[in-house]
């Protein structure tokens, strides 16, 4: 998973929040479209761009968009120090901490509206599985013994230069079925949990997830009209033989996209823009589309 592309409203506040509580830095800033984009990230990676479009309404929960970003940390410790300063910043708001098996997650929201997870893996060989199931469940997880277990002051003093990246994006969508249609049959990521009807978890490579979709917020919602919030997933494929498959699936599904040679773009059907790019694929590839 690349950056996810969020459009926001007021660009300082928002790039001063994932600096001071999430630890990011500016990596990149251009103006495109009359719009200016600026990258966040950790260690040159980018983990977040910011689009500034201050003339579009307020995002609305109930509509299809984003759920959650989740940014994935090496450990315990760069989890705990990044978790502590999301906390003590008086912008965020706490949405909650789980132990999903899998993952121990810490969950925020943004001042404009966007959900954060902040999330640690447990050692792969631990996951547990029905059948080709990966098994995933919401566990209480203490937020408070977390902190003062893994906690470490040279790791907090240091927070930006842990490594960190999007470890998956959870979507909000009007129907389940309609989004494995485009999600796994056409993008071609394989469902990995289809145990709770009102979500779908997929990914490649048999990791837990790298997409998920839900309707807990929005079950029936339509196509989305222009609003601050999600504007792109971006996903990182391997080489143009994967790109020349994606476009395959896409085409004999009907589904219009844009290949621009080292990426293909490509709407959801709630208006989700997905953009499937090759290693190293260049801004333009990544931002002029948004």
């Amino acid at each position: 998973m690349d950056a996810v592309t969020l459009r926001v409203g007021n660009l300082e506040l928002m790039s001063d929040y994932y600096e001071q509580a999430l630890a990011l830095v500016p990596i990149e800033e251009r103006v495109l479209g009359g719009h200016v984009h600026r990258v966040l990230g950790r260690g040159g990676v980018p983990l977040v761009r910011l689009v500034h479009t201050p003339d579009l309404p307020e995002l609305n929960p109930r509509d299809a968009g984003l759920f959650h970003t989740a940014f994935l940390f090496a450990d315990a410790a760069s989890l705990a120090a990044t978790v502590y300063r999301a906390a003590q910043d008086p912008r965020s708001r706490f949405a909650g901490s789980s132990d999903h098996l899998v993952s121990e997650a810490f969950y925020f929201t943004d001042p404009e509206g966007n959900g954060i997870e902040l999330y640690v893996d447990r050692p792969r060989d631990t996951w547990r599985y029905d059948g080709d199931e990966i098994r995933m469940d919401t566990l209480f997880l203490d937020p408070n013994a977390y902190l003062q277990a893994h906690l470490d002051e040279s790791v907090l003093a240091d927070a930006a230069l842990q490594a960190g990246s999007v470890g998956h994006v959870h979507l909000q969508v009007g129907n389940v079925a309609r989004a494995r249609e485009f999600y796994v049959d056409a993008l071609g990521f394989e469902a990995t949990a289809t145990g709770i009807p009102t979500a779908l978890f997929a990914s490649a490579g048999g990791y837990h997830h790298h997409v998920a979709m839900n309707v807990w917020n929005s079950q029936g919602a339509g196509p989305r009209a222009a609003s601050l919030g999600l504007a792109d997933v971006a996903i990182t494929l391997p080489g143009r033989e994967d790109l020349d498959a994606l476009a395959a699936r896409l085409r004999g599904r009907g589904l219009a996209f844009k290949d621009t040679g080292r990426a293909v773009v490509v709407a959801d059907p709630w208006g989700t823009q997905v953009t499937l790019a090759l290693p190293g694929a260049s801004a333009d590839d990544l931002l002029s589309q948004n």
